[in-house]
């Protein structure tokens, strides 16, 4: 009885602009790759919990989409989510990063300001820079634009100082009974792993807009003791883009399928066949109810 009361669990939300590394930073403090990580902006398009177990806490981390102006109805579910972090953290991490400019996204840094919760600002990629010098320029800025935040300049990349951001959220943390079963890492699926990793692989291979018009949904995952058989289809918005993503001969696709698979079985230790389908919908990004299909829209 002794042991649940002293128990201690919270929600840790993280936020920033794209490409501060965030997703880096969420699958260094969790210890296992459940974000997607490319250097493209705009690789997290969903909510995506990590929980860290141990004894004595738990901590529901999540990483959100990084804070852009919506150009369509997609991106403005992304912004929903990115701003949702905002009502339910009891610990807050916001990520920026050597290079960005502080003043980006000015009205969103308000509403960090303004926050109740403990603010711990992560300030990454420091590996890049030069000297102690440039440093203490970058924190000053920062404590002039959030005053009642933590500093952490940290490298995710490099494991530099991210343990002792780990242990300043655990002092931070709320006293809570466990919030998920103690041997859960995810809210999220084992299909929708799948579609991340898939994601991931396009993201990686293709130019311009092609993979920003791309969504993965599997269509079958049957599972059996020593293989899983995975179904996916892929949708495009133009005929076009469904002519780059298969490529001559398919090469392209078969690609993609052969780098997914091999990180699909990492991740679940099995064996794993995949088959991959490519199908055109026009202009879904816009189409409310294609993402509340995709599961962009509850």
């Amino acid at each position: 009885m002794t042991e649940e009361k002293n128990h201690k669990a919270g929600f840790v939300n993280i936020v920033g602009n794209p490409n501060v590394g965030k997703s880096t930073l969420m699958n260094d403090l969790v210890g296992e790759r459940i974000s997607i990580i490319t250097s493209k902006a705009q690789t997290t398009r969903h909510r995506i919990m990590g929980i860290v177990n141990t004894p004595d806490y738990q901590i529901v981390f999540s990483d959100t989409p990084g804070v852009l102006k919506p150009k369509y109805k997609l991106q403005e579910s992304m912004l929903d989510f990115s701003e949702g972090a905002l009502t339910d953290a009891d610990v807050l991490l916001y990520v920026t990063d050597v290079v960005e400019d502080p003043t980006k996204n000015a009205d969103f840094l308000a509403r960090v300001a303004a926050e109740k919760v403990p603010v711990l600002l992560v300030i990454n990629k420091i590996d890049l820079l030069k000297n102690q010098t440039e440093l203490e320029s970058i924190v000053s800025r920062w404590k002039e634009l959030l005053p009642n935040a933590e500093i952490f300049p940290t490298s995710a990349l490099e494991h530099f100082n991210v343990q002792a951001l780990m242990n300043r959220i655990v002092e931070l943390l709320p006293e809570n009974p466990p919030y998920f079963g103690k041997d859960a890492l995810t809210d999220k699926p084992a299909r929708f792993f799948v579609t991340e990793i898939i994601r991931e692989k396009i993201l990686l291979n293709y130019q311009k807009e092609v993979p920003y018009s791309t969504e993965v949904i599997v269509e079958k995952f049957d599972e059996k003791e020593g293989a899983i058989h995975i179904m996916a289809v892929i949708y495009v918005e133009r005929d076009s883009q469904k002519g780059i993503l298969i490529g001559k001969g398919g090469a392209m696709l078969k690609k993609v399928g052969m780098q997914a698979r091999k990180d699909i079985e990492t991740f679940f230790g099995k064996k794993v066949f995949l088959e991959l389908f490519v199908k055109v919908e026009p202009n879904w990004r816009n189409r409310e109810n294609k993402l509340r299909a995709f599961g962009y829209i509850e």
